[in-house]
This record gives C-alpha cells, sequence and structure tokens, in this order.
C-alpha cells in the first residue's frame, strides 16, 4: 500500500514527548542529542520534563516538535530498514511539519532544521507586539463562510484571514486580536457553532508575519536544501513539490500563507496514497485526515511499540 508520510505542528507538544523513545532506542537518542548539541541547549531535558509553559513557547516547541518527529523515522530506519525513497509515495507536514518532512527527506539536514526553527519561531514571536495578534479555531464552519465571515469583520479594520484550512467543520483565522474576535461572532451568523480562542503567542500565518517571513527568507538563502527522497506536498499550493529552489520559495511564503492541510489531504488518494503514517504528534494529523477522507487507512506513531507493529509491515 503507498503510504504518506506525515508530519505535526504546533500543539501537538506535550511534556514527556520522545521520552519513551529515547530510553528504548539509541537511534531516537542520537536525534535528540545532535539537536541539543546544535541548539546549545538541552531541549530533550525539557521535551521530557518540562516545565509545559517553556515546552510551549513557539522558539521551543517548533525544534521539539521536530526532534520528536525525525526520532521516529531514525528509528524505523535503523530497526525497520525504512527507506523513504522506496516505502513513501509523498510525505508531507502540518506548518512547522513541513520542515520535519523535509528533514526526514533528507532535503534539510536535522542541525539545519533545527537552526531554522528555532529562528522561525523566534521571528514569528517577534513580528508583532504581545496582546496585539490573536488566532481563533471556528467549528462547524466550512471554509469559504470562514472566508466571508473573515471579510465582514475586517470591513470595520484590522486583519482577519484563515490560517489554517484544518478539516470539514474546523478553520483557524488569524489577524489582529480585535478583528479576530469579531470575526469569532459573524461566523456564527455564516454557520459556526462554536468559536475557540486560541492560546497562541502570535497571528501565525497572516500577513502580519511579513517580518518574519522576510527574516526566514534571508536564513533559508543560507542553507542548502537537496531533492527530497519523495515528493513533497506544500502547505502553500497543496501539490506536490521536489525541486529546491521551490521549495525554499514556498517556505517563505509560508509564514504568511494558509496551511491547506484540508486539500492535501484531499489530494492523497488522486496521487496514489491508500495509507497516511503520522510521525509523532499524539495523533493529532490523524483525527483530521479521519476527518477529511475516511477511506485513507490512518496510523499513528509514537510509543516504541507502535514503531514495532508499523515495521514490520515495511
Amino acid at each position: 500500500m503507498s503510504r504518506a508520510f506525515i508530519f505535526p505542528g504546533q500543539g501537538s507538544q506535550q511534556v514527556g514527548m520522545g521520552r519513551a523513545l529515547a530510553e528504548a532506542f539509541p537511534a531516537a537518542r542520537e536525534v535528540f542529542e545532535e539537536v541539543n548539541d546544535t541548539l546549545g541547549q538541552k531541549l530533550s531535558r525539557l521535551m521530557w520534563e518540562g516545565p509545559e509553559s517553556d515546552l510551549t513557547l513557539t522558539e521551543n516547541a517548533q525544534p521539539a516538535i521536530m526532534a520528536a518527529s525525525l526520532a521516529v523515522i531514525r528509528v524505523l530506519e535503523q530497526e525497520g530498514g525504512l527507506d523513504l525513497a522506496q516505502h513513501a509515495r509523498l510525505l508531507a507536514g502540518h506548518s512547522l511539519g513541513e520542515y520535519s518532512a523535509l528533514a526526514a527527506a533528507g532535503a534539510l539536514t536535522l542541525p539545519d532544521a533545527a537552526r531554522l526553527l528555532r529562528l522561525r519561531g523566534r521571528a514569528m514571536q517577534d513580528a508583532v507586539p504581545p496582546g496585539e495578534g490573536a488566532m481563533s479555531a471556528l467549528l462547524g464552519i466550512e471554509v469559504a463562510d470562514a472566508e466571508a465571515a473573515c471579510i465582514e469583520a475586517a470591513a470595520q479594520g484590522g486583519v482577519c484571514v484563515v490560517a489554517n484550512d484544518n478539516a470539514p467543520g474546523q478553520v483557524v483565522v488569524s489577524g489582529t486580536r480585535a478583528t479576530v474576535e469579531r470575526t469569532g461572532n459573524t461566523a456564527k451568523d455564516h454557520g459556526a457553532k462554536r468559536a475557540m480562542m486560541l492560546a497562541v503567542s502570535a497571528p501565525f500565518h497572516s500577513p502580519l508575519m511579513g517580518p518574519a517571513a522576510e527574516r526566514m527568507r534571508e536564513a533559508l538563502g543560507q542553507v542548502t536544501i537537496k531533492a527530497p527522497a519523495a515528493p513533497i506536498v506544500a502547505n502553500v499550493t497543496a501539490a506536490e513539490i521536489g525541486e529546491p529552489e521551490t521549495i525554499r520559495r514556498l517556505l517563505v511564503e509560508q509564514v504568511t500563507s494558509r496551511v491547506r492541510w484540508r486539500e492535501s489531504v484531499l489530494s492523497f488518494r488522486h496521487l496514489g496514497v491508500g495509507m497516511t503514517v503520522e510521525c509523532g504528534g499524539n495523533k493529532v494529523l490523524t483525527a483530521m485526515v479521519k476527518r477529511i477522507d475516511r477511506e485513507l487507512e490512518a496510523v499513528s506513531l509514537d510509543s516504541p511499540a507502535d514503531i514495532e507493529i508499523f515495521a514490520k509491515t515495511l
């Protein structure tokens, strides 16, 4: 069966993430040690022991989630003989998970991915003064209706756009705080059952992230990007990419652009995929996949037992 390996984004972090893998597999320990050394920080200790308030900081959460995902891949490679060129039809990641996908596929080195995500987290945090931006999850609404609610609310001032088209009935909007709050109220007139302000530190994937995109443009211009072992379905386009300069350009655009996750998953079966394999992430993406396309088989790999069972299928 053709597989899509998928990689989670921010919000999937939790204290204890990756610890069982590190205790069970030398390959996982090597990933965490390499990330620690690259960042000059005991990030693995923060992942395993907390405090949660520090782990959820964007500049820590982004490289931590990537490290946990790459630990899964490295263990599968060493213990199960995983070869993504052979065993993956494609890879995809949600927001920062795109960096995880690129590192897994060999387009980015692990140290470069860790450094880029540390910078990306800081740049996104710095782009907007604290308290000025916000994000809200709109539940029970489709993306076209969410777009209409954003336009209606922004007509009264400020910025609000669809940031994440996650799954049917689950859309996240982002922008200036007052406008996002207005959008939550307006969305109910467009069919939303509920609007939930999110506990995030900045308005990700909105035009307000422009300064962060420029910092990422400079940083990405200084790293080597290789052709990935298997195609990547990009957040910005929901289409396959593999050419290094296209990858570089879309990673910059991704900072201010919508995460087209629903569209990406809908493309999978048309590209020959029958199964998604979530690498780390506490089943966050797996739950979305099941809402988007019930015909896709979906598995999530978090624990040593998960990996041992899955490795037998390769």
